[in-house]
């Protein structure tokens, strides 16, 4: 097992940028900006005339400077003018970024403070192991840490933050938010269709689908919704044809699968709903795929693996052609790992935070089919630790996310 180790001292708190949010009027607030991090197009155009880096051509020198890790470019600005006007303002050093196709993974948490129950969200540069924050969310309400669900574009860089519950109060929220990275900016979209909390949410085709939750009068909806971001509207989808609160959700061969987990006492058997957006039907989810979802969810390789809350908090996958889960090899989740965690993945990598925002990185590794039989892929698991610097030492993790910048 290999680890990342930070010092135990108290580390500084980069943060991405100006916090400028870009919000409904109610929520405005006023920012002042530095005229080197929005220059006048005089300003630039004299500026033009310097150099980025001596004896380079511009271009390469600009791919050399956009390089440069974030939590160096309060030092990096000093050095000239064009510096400054390129590391001062992050909405046109990731615009630069993203012109010369270079992207760096960060993942996202949102976490709670264990006293206050305040929300925030940290942000680790899986380049170069650093922690960052952005802005607050620009909302109002206090919101419940798990009542509310966030999805994801990786590749667009791009956030939602959808529904919730108020905190102390049984008021579900229809509050819809969107964070963009290359802005690091979050702005206020167009309101969900029925307000809810404790939903099921996924991503298929850009499209954004919403299902079941709670209502407003803490009964169990069957209703659900999709979100078209490029137009910004909602619009009602099939019902799911049973009353259901999630626990979990994944998105698999173009359908949301939406579960909604064992809970305690064992009763009955956890119920869960299957969605094609092609043929907007849903269908009952296969018994073996409802009863073996006992942890978070992710999608690697085209296979659906759980992290389980039981078993020893081993990684099992689950085998659609015997509707039956399988641990894979390698170690369970290493012993430092503390419930609650949330999970998030990428390419063949799965990240799992937990309590404190420790974080550890699963590499997934396919192996060769057994000789019994040739066309089932075996896997494997190779967990890799990365402690978080002590300031985070009172955070719980409610849900993680990875995005490109």
């Amino acid at each position: 097992m290999q680890r990342v180790r930070f010092s135990s001292q108290q580390a500084p708190v980069h943060k991405l940028g100006n916090p400028q949010m870009t919000l409904s009027p109610k929520f405005r607030l006023a920012v002042v900006q530095s005229s080197l991090a929005n220059p006048s197009p005089e300003l630039e155009l004299s500026l033009r005339e310097e150099p980025l880096i001596p004896s380079l051509p511009d271009d390469v020198a600009l791919n050399c400077l956009l390089r440069i890790p974030v939590q160096s470019h309060s030092s990096c600005r000093a050095v000239c003018k064009r510096w400054h006007m390129l590391l001062g303002n992050k909405e046109r050093f990731f615009t630069n970024k993203k012109q010369f196709g270079l992207k760096d993974p960060w993942l996202f948490v949102f976490a709670y403070h264990k006293c206050t129950g305040k929300i925030q969200c940290q942000v680790l540069d899986l380049k170069h192991f650093s922690w960052h924050t952005i802005p607050t969310m620009p909302c109002r309400d206090r919101v419940y840490p798990h009542g509310f669900r966030c999805v994801s574009i990786p590749r667009d860089g791009t956030l939602y933050v959808c529904g919730g519950m108020v905190s102390d109060v049984d008021c579900p929220l229809d509050l819809v938010l969107k964070y963009e990275m290359h802005k690091n900016r979050w702005s206020v979209k167009n309101r969900m269709i029925t307000a809810r909390s404790f939903f099921a949410s996924g991503v298929i085709d850009g499209m954004i689908y919403i299902a079941g939750g709670n209502s407003t009068d803490l009964h169990e909806l069957d209703s659900a919704e999709v979100l078209d971001p490029l137009n910004g509207s909602w619009r009602p989808i099939a019902n799911m044809g049973t009353n259901m609160a999630s626990y979990d959700a994944a998105v698999l061969n173009e359908k949301l699968l939406v579960t909604e987990g064992w809970l305690w006492p064992f009763y009955v058997s956890p119920r869960g709903q299957v969605y094609d957006p092609r043929t907007n039907k849903w269908e009952n989810m296969a018994v073996g795929l409802r009863e073996g979802w006992t942890g978070s969810s992710v999608v690697v390789y085209g296979h659906l693996f759980v992290v389980s809350e039981l078993e020893r908090m081993k990684l099992k996958v689950y085998e659609p052609e015997t509707d039956s889960w399988e641990a894979i090899e390698g170690s369970p989740l290493p012993e430092q790992i503390c419930k609650p965690f949330a999970v998030s993945s990428c390419d063949s990598h799965i990240y799992v935070v937990g309590r404190n925002l420790l974080v550890v990185v699963g590499h997934i590794s396919r192996l060769k089919p057994k000789e019994s039989c040739k066309e089932k892929w075996n896997f494997g698991v190779r967990w890799h630790v990365i402690n978080a610097p002590e300031y985070l030492s009172d955070l719980t993790p409610s849900s993680s996310h990875l995005l490109f910048a």
